[in-house]
Parts: C-alpha cells; structure tokens; sequence
C-alpha cells in the first residue's frame, strides 16, 4: 500500500495533521499504537461512571477554539472553574480579581511572609499581562488571511507589534521557576506550595502565568475525549485511514516506508512523525541506509537524543465514590489543584530515596528497604499538590446520581515506577499508594469519603510508557532538568518546530516545541500538515 501521506501518532498532533491533510483530498494513513486514538487525551466509562484518562480540562490559548471552527466540527464547551485549596481553606479562579483573592489566601497561611506573597503576585500579575498579549488573537495558523482582511488589519497587523516587543520579555523569565521565586522570599515552603505541582526547572514564565491558563480553561460535553473522537470522525468521514493496534517498528526514509510490528509495510511521499523523538531515529536502520551524510545524520541525532530524559510522569488514582456530586460541588469545583499540609514537598527526605535507585544490591526480598520506601511515600503524598478531576461536576451525565467518579494525580517519578516494579514491589506499593490518597484525602478535604469509596484504580508512569511509547512515561515531552532542550523553545522559530534532517519527514507534537501542551500539539500538527502540503 502507498498513500500521499503516513502519520505516526495518533495523539492530538497526529489527529490533527491527519485532518488537515485529509481535508486537502491526499490519501493519509495514520498509525496508532492504542487501540483507539487520542493518546493521553482519554474519556472511558467504568461501570456507568465516566473518568478522564490524561487531560483535565482544555485550554485555548487562541488555537484549540479556531482550530476546530477551521474544521467545522462544533462541540459545546463550558467554562471550567479551577479551585486552590490548602489544607482546609479552598478558593475558585473565577476571573482576574481572584488573583487579590489568591494573596489574602497565601497570606493567611504565611503571615510572616506577607510583604514576599505580596511581591510574588504583582509578578504574576505582570507575566499574565504578557500571556494576554501573547494568546490574545486567534493564531494565524488557523485563519484563512487572504480572505480574511478584516482579522488581518484589526486584529493581527496590531498584536504583532505587541507580541514582538512582550516575547523578548517572557525570554528573559526563562530561570527555573523554583530559583526565580528565591527573588521573592527565602521560605521555601512558599516557594513549594505555588510551585511543586509544575515540572522540575519549568521556566518561570510558563510557570507564573498557571492564573492565565486556570481562566483559560473549558470542558467539552461528553468528557475531554470529545474533542479527539470528532477529529477522529472528521478524518473518516474525509477518507482518511485510521489503524490502530499498530506499531511502527522501521522507518526507512530513503525507500519511503514504514513498517509495523506484523511485518507489514505501508510507502508514502511524506511522513509525519508524532509521536516520540527518540523513536523516530532508533527506528531507522542505519545500516541499510545508502547515503553517508544521512546515516551521519541519524547516528548524530540518535547519539545527540540518548541520555535526554523526558518531562515527569503522573501516578493517578480513579475512584468511584458512592456520594453525590452536590456534596463535592460543596467543597470544590471540578478541577481542583490541592496541598494537604502547607510545609512543602522540600521537607521530604530525598537522599534516601537516592540512594534506593541507585543501589543495584537491593533484593527482592530486602524489607528493610521495603520500609524505607513506604515511609518516603507516605511523607511523599502527604506533602505534595494532588490534581483533582470530577468530570460529573461539569458534565452530570458523566456519572448517574448518587455516585460521582473522581480522578487524583500527582507528579510521580519514572525510575522509582520502575525500580519497584523490578523488585517486584508493583502491585504492594500501588496498593499503597491508592490508600495513601484515599486515607489523606479523607483526613483533610474530603472528611468522612473513605467510607464512600466503592471502586478504585490507579496508573502509574509504566502505564503511560506503555500505552504511549513516551520516553520515561513523559506526558509533555521533554524534561527541562535535561543538559540541554532538543527541540525548538522560541514562538518566533515555532514553524521551525516540525522540520527534520530527514527526507521528506516532518514531525508534530510535544517532543518538538517547549514548553509542550495540548494546544502546541495541535499547532505543531497544523504546521507539519501545512509543510506537506506545500511540498511537491
């Protein structure tokens, strides 16, 4: 089999690609790994009760909205409210006043700090006017300029001139987050509690403007799968092809084919890569290959992307609890980032757990550090930020009544996932881990659920490398503690995000732009498509 195009990948980038490229009328293909698409924007039911798998809740920033319109697929979205809580005091971002709300609340927590929580929010309130200016138009990615005159003198010609003289400005808050704030104040448990639920290093201009994205967030009727299942829908109602179960286990760029994991092999004129970076090139067979210059290439890019880790991972608990929705609705809304204990995760004693991973003669059978792995969780959870979802809180229909399903993450480590999974402590620990949740939740901000707990679940960092092949079960590509970022991180040079060394191969998705995130995905998509189909 031949098609125009091949895309592999079938998260929100490789959909998107394949949307595009289908609606130009060119024969595309696109490959997926899971056994339906979406990658870690999931909507599945269990037992009647309806749990997000990845994504919480969507975020526009000027491209999801006008990517869809683009498309003519029309999904109804509301506005999804975000609640902070700390310990037993909750607040909702309702709008741009609620940042005023945000400082008496950290106040009351840190009334010895009250002068450094006051510097730290006139900071964020400066770097959310920057990401105004930034996401304040719909990107010219998605219009159609030419016969659009009026976006161009009314809208784009005016923000250009802004967002050139704010980029040079959110370049130069690219210091980690963490160090950024030690501008600020010397508590480190204030710099944890507005900081610990972001990546290690995320840059301080991603990180402060999180008020801006809590604003910018909406939840699609039917869960955050809605959005993927209709672009999924619109690629088949075009005659684009769709296969899942499949892995792509070689790609050869000069005989232009892939070949999946039942030896089948599918040619094409153009490939679009969405899905792990390191994938791609350890995929090709260098051995095979007949130009010099591109095995050079591909060894260079192999060798250049080997030691680099991806972004953290999540372990995430699913519950189902036997208890209303309007008894949550009481506390929280339906996307809610809490911190039970306002001391922060630097506390945590971390050289133990160090050396656990590093330690190649631990036993199976060693209880002593057994314990010691419990006890570093158990302060672990205490201490950390819990994202919490409940879809039935902002879609009834996503749970029947009296029951609600509620969906707990946290930021957890790959290599300790899979040093106790070799240990063959996975299950114990996992077990663990789900009852440490339910168990501090119970003693803070949910009193009295425990009881109510009927069904639960959980996934873990090995689970997302499993299901989506992402480099140490990254969920937005890759880590900023790395020595160095492989991929594009400047929005002026984002067009130069999808471009390989490659023949013919252009690549979309979180691996190719950071900060990553579901609307660059489906930016890096748009332009992968576009590249396409501007070649010959």
């Amino acid at each position: 089999m031949k098609y125009d195009v091949v895309i592999v990948g079938g998260g929100i980038a490789g959909l998107t690609a394949a949307a595009y490229i289908a609606r130009s009328g060119r024969s595309v293909i696109l490959f997926e790994r899971q056994s339906k698409t979406g990658g870690l924007v999931q909507t599945f039911q269990r037992n009647g009760v309806f749990f997000d798998g990845g994504l919480r809740s969507v975020e526009n920033s000027g491209i999801v909205f006008p990517m869809l319109k683009q498309l003519g697929i029309d999904i109804e979205f509301k506005k999804s409210t975000t609640s902070i809580g700390i310990a037993d005091k909750v607040m909702n971002v309702t709008g741009k006043n609620s940042l005023d709300e945000y400082e008496v609340f950290l106040q009351s927590f840190y009334p010895e700090n009250a002068a450094d929580v006051s510097a730290i929010i006139k900071e964020i309130r400066k770097i959310m006017g920057y990401m105004d200016v930034l996401y304040g138009i719909d990107n010219p990615a998605f219009m159609d300029i030419p016969k659009n005159k009026k976006y161009l003198f009314r809208e784009l010609l005016p923000w250009m001139l802004k967002f050139l003289l704010t980029i040079g400005k959110i370049r130069k808050l690219n210091d980690p987050v963490e160090e950024y704030l030690k501008k600020f104040t010397k508590n480190q448990a204030l710099i944890d509690i507005i900081a610990q639920h972001f990546f290690q290093k995320t840059p301080a201009s991603f990180a402060l403007s999180y008020f801006s994205l809590y604003l910018d967030y909406h939840y699609p009727t039917g869960g955050t799968a809605t959005i993927t299942d209709r672009i999924a829908s619109f690629i088949d109602a075009n005659n684009g092809v769709i296969k899942t179960d499949t892995i792509i286990q070689m790609v050869h760029p000069e005989e232009k084919f892939v070949e999946d994991h039942h030896g089948n092999r599918t040619a094409y004129s153009h490939l679009v890569w969405a899905g792990d970076m390191k994938q791609l090139y350890n995929l090709i067979p260098i051995e095979d290959l007949r130009s010099a210059d591109l095995k050079n290439k591909v060894s260079e890019r192999r060798t250049s992307l080997k030691d680099l880790e991806g972004s953290d991972s999540v372990f995430t608990v699913y519950m189902t609890v036997e208890q209303d929705r309007s008894w949550f609705r009481d506390i929280c809304s339906g996307h809610f980032f809490y911190t039970p204990d306002k001391r922060g995760l630097s506390i945590v004693q971390k050289d133990v757990i160090n050396k656990f991973l590093f330690d190649e003669t631990i036993e199976p059978g060693d209880n002593m550090w057994k314990d010691k792995v419990r006890a570093y969780l158990a302060e672990y959870f205490k201490l950390n930020t819990f994202e919490i979802a409940i879809p039935s809180l902002r879609d009834e229909n996503l749970a029947p009544a009296g029951k609600t399903g509620v969906v707990v993450s946290l930021l957890f480590d790959y290599k300790l996932s899979r040093k106790i999974d070799a240990l063959g402590w996975g299950n114990e620990m996992k077990n663990l881990m789900e009852q440490l949740t339910v168990d501090i939740l119970d003693e803070t901000i949910f009193p009295g659920w425990k009881e109510k707990v009927i069904e639960k679940f959980s996934s873990s960092p090995l689970t997302i490398r499993k299901m989506t092949g992402n480099t140490d079960g990254a969920i937005t590509g890759w880590a900023f503690t790395n020595a160095y970022m492989p991929s594009v991180n400047h929005m002026l040079h984002v067009a130069k995000s999808v471009l390989t060394p490659l023949p013919d191969i252009f690549q979309a998705g979180q691996w190719v732009y950071s900060p990553a995130g579901l609307p660059i995905s489906i930016l890096t998509g748009k332009l992968a498509a576009d590249k396409v189909l501007k070649s010959k």
